[in-house]
């Protein structure tokens, strides 16, 4: 007889990251925060910052100290564009990379856009306890991402495992 699990929402921060978008164009945030709350999870908080490592550095390390934030989700930055720096940012703030994370959207992107998928550096891992996702700036890379990749991965009722159930391990030393 199998137990039925239960569902656990989450804390998800959303950073979108543009430097031209604002709150009333910004269609790829809107997107994940959509997706996010379809779902049943809390957006915890959102946040636009310009394409700049500091600036993305700075308010995904706040998030990451922050033991109410379980999850962040990025958007923007992640081409090969001079301006394109979130993997540059994120990478430093990294305990561990999920390599599989941006294989596999990749796989999946080219589903869609075929070898344009080349461009996107999307990344995942996880620092000090909190997962991070971070994504191209297309709301479709966003809709591909979440409804193809993450949400069932940030679904504690996915078999035959997901990555929330590994949340009370994640800061074993």
């Amino acid at each position: 007889m199998s137990v039925k699990k239960t569902f656990i929402p989450l804390y998800i921060a959303v950073l979108t990251i543009s430097d031209s978008r604002t709150e009333v164009d910004d269609t790829s945030g809107n997107t994940l925060a959509d997706h996010i709350a379809k779902a049943g999870h809390h957006i915890a908080e959102r946040k636009i910052v310009a394409d700049d490592i500091y600036q993305i550095r700075a308010v995904i390390s706040d998030w990451i100290a922050d033991n109410t934030i379980n999850a962040v989700v990025t958007t923007g930055g992640t081409g090969v564009t001079g301006r394109d720096g979130t993997p540059e940012a994120v990478t430093p703030l990294l305990d561990k990379v999920l390599d599989g994370f941006g294989e596999i959207f990749r796989m999946l992107s080219y589903q869609d856009i075929k070898t344009s998928t080349i461009q996107s550096r999307a990344l995942s891992g996880v620092a000090n306890g909190t997962y991070i996702f971070c994504l191209p700036g297309s709301s479709g890379a966003c809709r591909t991402a979440w409804d193809d990749l993450i949400k069932d991965q940030l679904d504690s009722r996915t078999k035959p495992c997901n990555l929330v159930q590994l949340m009370p391990r994640l800061k074993e030393k």
